[in-house]
């Protein structure tokens, strides 16, 4: 659903969907707590490389946010997306990169 119907449906229905869309993130959260906290040690470092790249596609958004030029708002708020953007990839590779050193062979 896109944002236009969901905003139509919101003032439609009132508080009704607002409990609704509390629900779905909710139950969001605990599904992936409970699927993450499942997974083998030896499968994190194939996600952390799934969240780096999906970490990577928030980047370019916070970019094209931050030059949109729409006013002072939007291109501050676009600039700080583009800053924690930038740490969180940074750091997801840095931490993959450890994870990988952990299984290399020692010479």
């Amino acid at each position: 659903m896109d944002s236009i119907a969901m905003a139509a449906i919101a003032t439609q229905s009132g508080g009704a969907t607002l409990v609704m869309l509390l629900t779905v993130f909710v139950l969001a959260v605990f599904v992936g707590f409970e699927i993450i906290t499942k997974v083998p040690p030896t499968l994190h470092t194939p996600l952390m490389s799934g969240s780096n790249a999906i970490s990577g596609i928030t980047l370019v958004g916070a970019l094209v946010a931050a030059g949109a030029g729409a006013g002072v708002l939007s291109t501050g708020l676009g600039f700080a997306a583009v800053i924690l953007a930038t740490v969180n990839v940074v750091g997801g590779f840095l931490v993959s990169h450890r994870m990988l050193d952990m299984f290399r062979k020692k010479d």
